[in-house]
């Protein structure tokens, strides 16, 4: 007897269930339910619609139904929404929207991936005007674009920094609207550490995008929002971005378990509670590789290897489940930020013991077009170096350095692993010491104790506690811009002017991004020195850390000018 297998939901984590069942089976009956008037549409591109990058709204749907039914023998119904679950007898009901029609249909196997809802606290008055938007499907994107467009929306306020809400304030830019970005916490980008997110910070402020800090929305009014400080910005367009919430109502009416997160309990399998149910997607909870811990992750690619797992299941293929990791790339107008594993925050919570390293390479060979600095941060576990997380943010391929590090999480890799990694080379694409190189090496050293460094989040305070800091950039370098207490002493006078350094207190190298600096540190340490110590990241660090918070706050700078090249 042939199968028959339910889908309910129709985007990343259901087209691809029934897509890989379908390859594993020609004979199965497939049926897939969409809410919606589309199924596998390009979720990540939605954004790109607002500024024209993605003209026309039908660009986004990569297959209709009707190219299900053809390509795939699969019977996509959109605008149906599954509403109860009956295990019993192994049937749902579905409701027709356009007609308000309500049918059963049995399964053998069904797969629950009916996504994430956008989170709309209720709590927050005028969440439900007619200017207030949330994105999650074609419909959502078509109708706030249309909205902008016949009102002549000229301000528009995105509350949530993530990365929906990033991309959404890019490309209204792009399209020439005056746009404020709200966020509750202190920083965007949360997946980022507070260090690496004001490089990002920085870029979306340069390019006109009002940043708003630590202030969440409490108002939405017809032609502006209101935050909790009671500071007013002008928008005739709001745009909600502020997370997502598992969609398991029918999960829960049906009695399957829910996790500890809020998403649906699957198995290594991805089975719910019932033998005959799946889950994958935004709405399942899932397991951190490495906090060890169960956790929620609203991202496509995870999904995908969700859905093949599940349909391979189905068919008695077995499958390996390594947990996530957690690996994400965006952009920001000129920058690219790629991240994996966990940050700072995570590991604390997590309660894992760990160190870092914060590189500053260039991204290509200098003498190539278009070299930039490419900001690289390492986490790893004391004492063993194992690799827990990895953070780059710059003008080049990001991503390329992030997947390399993601793959070693993945294998257990040690910093020591990967310092021999060979990696592709030209100059056009990268350094003969490539960022993965480069960052390993220094964990190696720092882990076998051959120097010290503090980050660059630290500065400020040893600045204003009158720290003996040397610059030992060159004179024309420290000229054009400096801590505003440092001593300049040159690399190429350090073994002259020796002993112009004491010896009784801690003394603080820095150059422009740590590599000249971490040599005069080695240098003076070979002279007797122990007491000196290498700022990581050094002034081209500072510059990117300190200024977002520079411009916005009334703060006194700790440099006489910064320096972003």
């Amino acid at each position: 007897m042939n199968k028959k297998i339910l889908i309910v939901g129709g985007v990343a984590g259901g087209a691809g269930t029934a897509a890989r069942a379908r390859r594993l089976d020609e004979s199965a009956e497939i049926i897939m339910f969409e809410r919606g008037s589309h199924v596998s549409f390009s979720n990540c591109s939605l954004p790109y619609h607002l500024s024209g990058i993605v003209k026309d709204c039908d660009d986004l749907v990569l297959m209709c139904p009707s190219k299900f039914a053809e390509q795939y023998n699969i019977d996509a119904r959109v605008k149906s929404e599954v509403v109860k679950i009956n295990r019993e007898e192994k049937t749902i009901e579905v409701k027709k929207l356009d007609t308000g029609e309500i049918y059963t249909e049995a399964y053998d196997k069904l797969v629950l991936s009916p996504g994430a809802n956008p989170i709309k606290p209720q709590s927050i008055k005028g969440v439900n005007n007619e200017n207030v938007f949330t994105i999650r499907n074609v419909d959502d994107i078509d109708k706030l674009n249309k909205y902008v467009k016949n009102n002549n929306v000229e301000n528009v306020a995105v509350i949530g920094a993530g990365y929906i809400g990033v991309e959404i304030a890019e490309n209204f830019v792009h399209n020439d609207k005056q746009v404020a970005l709200v966020e509750a916490m202190d920083q965007v980008m949360q997946p980022f550490d507070f260090d690496m997110a004001q490089i990002i910070q920085k870029e979306l402020h340069d390019n006109g995008v009002n940043v708003v800090l630590s202030d969440p929305l409490t108002e939405v009014k017809a032609d502006q929002v209101v935050l909790k400080s009671g500071k007013k910005i002008k928008a005739e367009a709001v745009v909600l971005a502020i997370g997502v919430s598992p969609e398991t109502e029918l999960a829960e009416a049906a009695g399957l378990k829910i996790g500890e997160t809020g998403g649906i309990e699957v198995n290594h399998n991805y089975v719910t509670s019932d033998p005959d149910i799946y889950a994958v997607g935004d709405v399942i909870e899932v397991y951190s590789k490495i906090a060890r811990s169960k956790t929620r992750l609203p991202l496509a690619g995870p999904a995908q290897r969700q859905a093949r797992a599940a349909a391979n299941h189905i068919y008695n293929i077995p499958n390996k489940n390594n947990g996530v990791i957690g690996t994400s790339v965006i952009r920001a107008f000129n920058y690219n930020a790629a991240a994996t594993g966990l940050n700072e925050k995570q590991l604390k919570e997590a309660d894992i013991a760990y160190d870092f390293v914060y590189i500053i390479p260039t991204d290509k060979v200098g003498l190539m077009p278009d070299a930039n600095p490419l900001h690289f941060k390492l986490i790893y576990e004391v004492p063993t170096g194992k690799i827990l997380g990895a953070q780059a943010v710059g003008k080049g391929n990001v991503d390329k350095r992030i997947d390399v590090m993601a793959t070693a999480i993945l294998m257990d890799a040690t910093v020591e692993d990967l310092t021999e990694s060979e990696l592709a080379y030209a100059p056009l694409f990268s350094t003969p010491r490539n960022a993965v190189n480069q960052s390993t090496l220094v964990a190696t050293n720092l882990i076998n104790n051959r120097y010290r460094q503090v980050p660059v989040t630290k500065v400020r305070e040893l600045v204003e506690n009158d720290a003996l800091i040397i610059d030992v950039r060159e004179k024309d370098e420290y000229q054009a811009g400096h801590l505003i207490n440092a001593v300049n002493i040159p690399l190429s006078e350090l073994r002259e002017r020796a002993d112009e350094i004491p010896h009784d207190k801690p003394v603080y190298l820095h150059c422009r991004s740590g590599q000249r600096s971490y040599n005069a540190v080695l240098a003076l340490q070979g002279r007797g020195f122990d007491n000196v110590i290498n700022i990581s990241g050094s002034f081209l660090g500072i510059s990117f850390y300190e200024y977002f918070l520079d411009q916005t706050t009334d703060r006194n700078k700790i440099v006489t000018e910064y320096n972003f090249n």
